[in-house]
């Protein structure tokens, strides 16, 4: 019996692991790296991760998408830009200020 337990228990865990939420899950983790490394250009680290997870919040899955292409190498241009307009949108302001990060420079 004991055997069956165990077995039902890891079929649930296994369950759980919808493979869309896991690579939805991919993408921000790559998205949050590539924004601290060009935010991290402006704020210190800390402050830096902060702001990510409020660009994230402002993003639509699509725009992560776009943002994590440039996992691994530096940002180009347009996803700098990208950053730096969702950055902008009044989610990501509302949060940074809850957050207590300071507003960009727009010299990203």
């Amino acid at each position: 019996m004991q055997g069956a337990g165990k077995f039902l228990a890891l079929f649930l865990a296994l369950a759980a692991c919808n493979p869309i939420d896991l690579a939805d899950q991919a993408t921000d983790r790559a998205a949050r790296a590539v924004i601290v490394s060009v935010i991290g250009q402006e704020l210190p680290a800390p402050v830096a991760e902060k702001a990510a997870s409020c660009i994230v919040g402002a993003a639509t899955p699509a725009e992560l998408r776009a943002i994590a292409r440039d996992f691994g190498v530096s940002a180009g241009t347009q996803t700098v830009q990208n950053i730096t307009n969702l950055a902008t949108r009044p989610d990501a302001i509302a949060c940074f200020a809850n957050a207590a990060v300071p507003p960009l420079t727009g010299a990203l």
